[in-house]
């Protein structure tokens, strides 16, 4: 039998004053006045984007399966709406469903740094409670929830871009994948530290619930890598949300906090799951991660192939002008960044959904074969094309070293990618592109662009055309509107 040594034994028992880690979020949500007009119109790009991107996930049965209520039938009063359904669900559950759908499709937001992750992930918990507190303050009052109260949009938008800046300013120069932790960790304590504020806990108590959140189980991110990648990797995120609400709002009922669960010698979270490292910043918060936010704009594709499969749209191209096709390919070399080097290179079989998508053999091949990429192109129909594992078969995969120098460089955050074709009869093709259409230095190319991928997706969703036209109409100047008043435009009628 092992016998396992204990760990140092604690008899230490004055608290301490609350890390530090955790009064600068709070001291940052309910201090920091959000003035910036750039990343006040990014956050209503990102509200839209990641709204739609929801809207389209629930085409998908798998992904309409999972975001009802928990007991068939239920219907809350004065509950969370679920754009794109019928459901109205409490907001923990709400905050499940609605981020469930947002990152289905891998569609929406990114942020890449020492940590990845897609902070508009965040949108689950706080558009929840939002809409919660404004029904049911409209209602009945303060009777029912004592601290129900209406909400504009403009307060989301600010719940956003806060969240986006704890999240994304975390990730800066914290791995937290080096360590086996999946990223949805933060998008836990982000919401839990914004929903802390909206339903009106105190800077105090706010602290406490961000305690909770790092103390609460973390997940692996074994489910995004091979050999175990599924589906749990599209709510994992969901998953965090409603965690992150749930604890909110137990702190709100007179949990109490743990103020050196980040340092506590043997038991924080620093020395169990960091390798007793303390986390380190490069900036303070403010909102700069909002304002340079990564939309993923083109193609449902994870977001460090985004520009292999712009590359590889190209060369479809140029094969067609030559009157060539996939079947002249000889071989493809792929240079990536480390992280994408690490996340999606990926031989042998595949096998579903959240495998392709994880994949950037598989996200090259599909442009390459068909001169397109899109969300059906993941699925067992298309996947059981031989053709697709054949090109698969004949491409090599390498990190680019400055492809990841140029990936971390603060004014670059580049997510380059490279493709080479060699064709049998020898010709050479090579495609390199350093940043999508989706990064800020392409914003106002991207943003016609996003707002055309907003409304595919309100119109795939939706046949009536006036609900349509209310919410593209109303989208433009959302910030003045109730939070009530603009969820309710998204309600899929039951025919």
């Amino acid at each position: 039998m092992t016998v396992f040594k204990s760990a140092a034994i604690i008899t230490d028992n004055v608290r301490p004053e609350p890390d530090q880690a955790l009064t600068d979020i709070a001291d940052y949500v309910h201090s920091y006045k959000v003035d910036s007009p750039l990343a006040i119109e990014t956050a209503r790009l990102c509200l839209l984007d990641t709204i739609g991107c929801g809207l389209e996930a629930l085409k998908y049965d798998n992904c309409a399966a999972l975001v009802g209520p928990v007991v068939p039938g239920t219907v809350v009063p004065s509950g969370t709406k679920v754009p794109g359904t019928s459901h109205q669900l409490d907001p923990v559950r709400g905050a499940f469903a609605i981020g469930t759908i947002i990152r289905w499709l891998d569609y929406n937001d990114c942020w890449l740094a020492a940590e990845w992750g897609h902070p508009s992930d965040n949108l689950g918990g706080i558009l929840a409670v939002a809409d919660w507190l404004t029904r049911t303050s409209k209602e009945s009052g303060t009777s029912v929830v004592r601290f129900a109260r209406e909400i504009k949009i403009s307060e989301v938008l600010e719940g956003m871009i806060k969240a986006h800046e704890i999240q994304g300013n975390l990730a800066i120069l914290n791995s937290f994948n080096a360590v086996g932790l999946d990223h949805v960790v933060l998008v836990k304590v982000a919401t839990t530290a914004v929903v802390s504020k909206m339903i009106g806990l105190s800077r105090d108590q706010t602290i406490d619930a961000i305690s909770q959140a790092w103390v609460d189980g973390q997940s692996l991110r074994t489910y995004r890598h091979a050999p175990n990648t599924g589906s749990r990797k599209s709510w994992a995120a969901g998953d965090a949300g409603s965690r992150a609400v749930n604890l909110a709002l137990m702190v709100q009922k007179g949990e109490a906090g743990l103020p050196s669960v980040l340092t506590a010698p043997t038991w924080g979270f620093y020395d169990v799951l960091f390798k007793g490292r303390p986390f380190e910043f490069q900036r303070p918060y403010g909102s700069y991660v909002m304002e340079n936010v990564l939309f993923k704009i083109s193609y449902p594709a994870e977001f460090h192939a985004q520009t292999a499969v712009e590359a590889a749209m190209t060369l479809f191209g140029k094969l067609q002008s030559m009157g060539k096709t996939a079947k002249d390919i000889k071989a493809i070399h792929i240079r990536t960044q480390e992280a994408g080097n690490r996340i999606i290179n990926k031989n042998g079989p595949l096998y579903n959904y959240a495998d392709r998508d994880h994949c950037i053999q598989y996200m090259i091949a599909i442009p390459l074969l068909h001169g397109r990429l899109t969300a059906d192109d993941y699925s067992d129909a298309v996947a059981a094309d031989p053709a697709i594992d054949e090109l698969r078969s004949k491409m090599t995969c390498t990190e680019d070293e400055s492809f990841t120098v140029d990936y971390h460089a603060v004014d670059k955050r580049f997510i380059g990618n490279a493709v080479k074709i060699t064709l049998n009869d020898g010709t050479v093709l090579e495609e390199e592109v350093h940043y999508p259409i989706g990064h800020r230095l392409r914003r106002a190319e991207g943003t016609p662009v996003l707002l055309a991928k907003f409304e595919r997706h309100v119109r795939g969703r939706f046949a009536d055309e006036s609900q349509v036209q209310s919410i593209l109409s109303k989208s433009d100047s959302v910030a003045s509107l109730d939070v009530d008043e603009y969820v309710d435009l998204f309600v899929k009628k039951i025919d």
